[in-house]
């Protein structure tokens, strides 16, 4: 696996990679790799891709300084965890590289999608905008053919979907394949974060009540669904929210309504943050 921080040193490894016939799949993440992030490498490692990957830790999408500044960081470990699975190029620009003096700001605004509104929009103000400047950024950056992001952030997903939808309407970026991971959880259930670092052997076992509480939602009236749910989840958790939504337009549903929803969790073990989400089936009252 090689890897590079300069814009120019990518660009040319990309040309050589397009010149003997290959597709660019690319991984974007902030480091602190699990199993989960490498199972995203696992749904593009064959031999037609040319598989890369990058690590930046994106100030711009932390709307909390501490949690900036508390993300965990194990570069060394991750390089050989990526190279061991079988990434051909790790790009870990630096800031100015991605950010020049002047940056295009993307918010969900500006892709015409009121995602950034609710949820995670509502509670982390200017954590989209940072999210679709960078992602967005870095498809400049690396021009990847596909890109693969993970099904637990379901929101953030949904707006890159969107943001690549108008960007290619508008001819502002070539056709890309955007590509959903599957959640990776720990043997009881509880989703794979970089911020599971942070808790301790007490909080781990507080956090896996989060699944416990999401999977009950299968088969109830969304009401039902919900209020039991919360009941659920340990008291010592701090609930930003938990909803029973539309997997597209992300807005609650009624009691009346049965089909696939998304039941999503935000909220706090101790003071790191944590988000969940499963998709399940629910019944009219």
């Amino acid at each position: 696996m090689k890897q590079v921080t300069q814009a120019e040193q990518l660009k040319q490894l990309i040309a050589q990679a397009r010149s003997e016939g290959k597709r660019i799949a690319f991984i974007p993440t902030m480091g602190a790799l699990h199993a989960g992030h490498l199972s995203l490498v696992d749904q593009v490692r064959t031999d037609e891709n040319f598989v890369v990957a990058s690590i930046f830790v994106n100030p711009l999408q932390f709307n909390d300084p501490s949690d900036y500044e508390n993300y965990p960081q194990s570069l060394g470990v991750d390089a050989r965890l990526l190279n061991d699975r079988g990434v051909d190029l790790l790009f870990l620009p630096e800031p100015e590289t991605i950010y020049p003096e002047s940056p295009n700001l993307i918010g969900p605004e500006d892709i015409g999608s009121n995602l950034g509104e609710v949820l995670e929009g509502e509670f982390r103000p200017g954590h989209f905008q940072g999210v679709l400047t960078v992602v967005s950024r870095l498809f400049d950056l690396v021009t990847p053919d596909i890109a693969v992001f993970g099904k637990k952030d379901a929101q953030q997903l949904a707006l890159i979907r969107q943001m690549v939808a108008h960007q290619l309407s508008s001819g502002r970026r070539m056709p890309l394949k955007i590509i959903a991971g599957e959640t990776v959880r720990d043997e009881h259930g509880l989703a794979l974060s970089s911020r599971n670092a942070r808790l301790d052997s007490d909080q781990i076992e507080i956090a896996r009540t989060i699944n416990t509480a999401l999977s009950s939602c299968e088969g109830k009236s969304a009401s039902v669904a919900k209020s039991q749910a919360l009941q659920m989840l340990h008291p010592d958790i701090k609930v930003d929210y938990l909803e029973i939504v539309d997997s597209e337009s992300f807005q609650p549903v009624d009691d009346d309504y049965s089909g696939i929803t998304l039941a999503l969790f935000a909220g706090y073990v101790g003071d790191v943050r944590l988000i969940d989400n499963r998709e399940i089936s629910i019944k009219g009252s």
